[in-house]
């Protein structure tokens, strides 16, 4: 069975790659614009990103338009085959308008209103904005939405931030209103009782403020999740625009992880996902990439997972960046490994910030494929072109698929929530690195993963795993009882199940509604200090004959079984023997608990290969990694197509299956094993 999605645009059939550019900063340097032309083709770049912060060369004054610099311009790409995501200009809105429309500037929690700069310095809830960027998005989708050029509109740029003026909080007592119907309803969802926090009329209730109100936790769920509907409405308003004069041109908007957008919620408008990913590439001591690795690959896979098709590598670095702490250049190798790490992952594209870096301004020192020298006589050109050159030859990979039977659930309600309590660990609960060390096992065995929210479709996998899944609605509960009582595998953490949508305790003991499922309670919870550690045993004759102990730290409950098997006891302290990792058989399938947060990460990698051998999840490649090196797999149903990266800090071979592979780059037949050096990979098609 074929698992091929078309390609982002019929026009494009192949792998994109470009960059972000920006010929309104050059428009007094018309050689240069001519020059850039000629050096895309020497970089093999086939699709830019125009327009993006362009609003005031677009619209100088008022009502005001002039398009012949970007009229010429499309019109030199469509003459050179270069095709052109589209941007609506709304991420840095013109001076002129702050000065005429105050309104359009946020207001900060601290009720101060913004001045005029930076850029997403505009409110969302705004009528005079948003009145303003439907007149230029218009505008624009009336003169180019047809133009041979245009494969995409790329709405604004890293939707992101919140606005605490009159207009929010008033829309935001309207979104309470829908969504309790009562001030008596928002009252007990937020057990306001506390503290004499009581609402007794719609116009006390205020956005979360240091000088204001923040303790209240329901509030503060309820107002990062009206922050999150506004920016996706706002986002929709836009496309609704643009979509209106050629509903057949695909419409994104580029991502950048944010606490402030349920991104899984606006991918339900976009038509191709796209993501900005700048990893921190040789930041560690000993030169080990991997975990950096893993976490990168981690939201590559949530963004392929968001609609489950390949999505689009909209932004990377083709060097370095300017605000990291270190502004650190690629090492040899790295930037095509990195590159086609996501292509591994799901893109169909490898694009960059940014063509040609700013002469002045606060990214003029930010990578870019064209550096001030003006030539491509650098290494970092040569790298690109590399890349380039490369996709060009992966044509027959556009669309695939990846088929993924473990689902890792990283849900944006239950990340607010957990980050926002207090107690159990203040000096940091690690949500993040937990999910990260129970996501980098996965990645170490090379089996393809999924990162879904609860919400999400359940059936489609074997194995289901929710670490710390803190908030939990007694619905999900039920439907993830579900799951495991139909034949799938779940696994679960501490400090799980501990509060239900409004952020309110369950009752009756923890983990709530995934009591019964885990076949546990949980009856105390502690942080621990750092100094602290404790430590699981394995009960070899339980969990798969494996042996030995890990250590533990940070997290511990005491739990006590209600139906589940003990795999793994305390070492230590008067909890010493009491369950640490438990299993539960229910119904066709077994949910798994793990009570405390074991350091090493070879445990969740010897765990999770016990668990996934069981109910008998294929690798990529059915072999044995080495440290640090992984396999990922896309498929068009009838040829696999894998990457073997190699992340470690040194030269690796990597043993083969069984199975005839063939070099993709080279179409020469492998068999036996591959050697890959430092940063090095291969792509095999089998």
């Amino acid at each position: 069975m074929m698992k091929k999605y078309p390609p982002i645009s019929s026009k494009i059939p192949v792998m994109l790659h470009g960059a972000d550019y920006n010929p309104e900063q050059w428009s007094e340097y018309p050689d240069i614009l001519k020059e850039d032309v000629r050096l895309m083709k020497l970089a093999n770049c086939n699709a830019m990103s125009i327009g993006i912060f362009s609003w005031v060369k677009l619209e100088p004054e008022e009502g005001v338009f002039t398009f012949d610099w970007l009229d010429k311009q499309l019109d030199v790409f469509a003459a050179n085959g270069i095709y052109a995501f589209l941007a609506t200009p709304s991420g840095a809105r013109p001076a002129w308008m702050s000065a005429k429309y105050p309104e359009v500037l946020r207001v900060g929690s601290n009720r101060v209103r913004n001045l005029h700069g930076f850029r997403h310095n505009h409110c969302y809830s705004s009528p005079v904005y948003r009145d303003k960027v439907a007149i230029i998005n218009r505008e624009l989708a009336k003169r180019y939405a047809h133009h041979p050029a245009v494969i995409g509109w790329h709405i604004s740029n890293e939707f992101g931030g919140e606005c605490h003026c009159e207009l929010c909080q008033s829309a935001f007592r309207d979104w309470l209103k829908v969504k309790y119907g009562t001030l008596e309803a928002v009252n007990h969802a937020w057990w306001a009782t506390f503290w004499s926090h009581t609402y007794t009329a719609w116009e006390q209730i205020e956005s979360p403020s240091n000088h204001g109100e923040t303790q209240v936790h329901g509030l503060n769920l309820d107002w990062k999740r009206f922050v999150s509907e506004k920016t996706i409405d706002f986002c929709k308003h836009e496309i609704d625009i643009v979509r209106a004069y050629n509903p057949e041109i695909p419409i994104t908007t580029n991502m950048h992880m944010t606490d402030g957008i349920d991104y899984r919620k606006l991918a339900k408008h976009l038509d191709v996902i796209s993501w900005d990913a700048y990893p921190e590439w040789h930041y560690t001591e000993d030169g080990d990439d991997s975990r950096l690795a893993a976490w990168t690959a981690m939201h590559y896979d949530m963004m392929r997972s968001f609609q489950n098709k390949p999505f689009l590598l909209m932004e990377s670095t083709p060097s370095l960046t300017n605000w990291q702490s270190v502004s650190k250049l690629k090492r040899p190798g790295m930037h095509k490994l990195s590159s086609l790490q996501a292509v591994a992952h799901g893109a169909d594209s490898v694009q960059y910030f940014q063509w040609r870096k700013s002469r002045g301004s606060s990214e003029k020192f930010h990578g870019a494929i064209v550096d001030h020298s003006g030539h491509e006589h650098t290494r970092v050109f040569r790298d690109v072109a590399e890349v380039g050159e490369l996709l060009g030859r992966l044509t027959e990979i556009v669309g695939c698929s990846t088929t993924a039977e473990v689902g890792i659930v990283y849900d944006w309600d239950n990340r607010w929530a957990v980050k926002d309590a207090q107690g159990i660990r203040n000096s940091g609960i690690r949500y993040e690195e937990t999910v990260l060390q129970h996501y980098r096992a996965f990645w170490e065995l090379g089996i393809p993963t999924d990162v879904i929210g609860t919400e999400d479709d359940l059936s489609r996998y074997k194995l289901i795993i929710a670490p710390m899944l803190y908030l939990v609605s007694e619905a999900d509960g039920a439907r993830i009882q579900q799951f495991v009582e139909q034949g799938g595998t779940f696994v679960s953490t501490y400090w799980s199940g501990i509060v239900n949508e409004t952020d309110l305790c369950h009752l009756g003991g923890f983990p709530g509604p995934l009591r019964k499922t885990l076949g546990i309670w949980s009856e105390e919870a502690e942080g621990l200090h750092n100094r602290d550690t404790n430590g699981i045993v394995l009960r070899s004759e339980s969990a798969w004959g494996l042996t030995g102990q890990y250590d533990a730290h940070e997290i511990a409950e005491l739990i006590h079984l209600e139906g589940a098997e003990a795999l793994a006891e305390y070492r230590s302290d008067f909890y010493a023997g009491r369950p640490a990792l438990t299993r539960h058989a229910l119904g066709k399938g077994k949910a798994y608990y793990l009570a405390t947060r074991v350091k090493d990460s070879a445990f969740y990698t010897e765990l999770y290969a016990s668990i996934t051998g069981e109910i008998g999840l294929q690798r990529a490649l059915d072999s044995e990694l080495p440290q640090g090196v992984t396999a990922q797999v896309r498929t068009d149903g009838a040829n696999d197509y894998v990457f073997v990266q190699n992340f470690s800090c040194a030269e690796q071979t990597v043993r083969l299956d069984e199975r005839r592979y063939t070099d993709l780059v080279s179409g020469q037949s492998v068999e036996g094993s591959i050697g890959l050096p430092v940063n090095g990979l291969a792509i095999l098609k089998r």
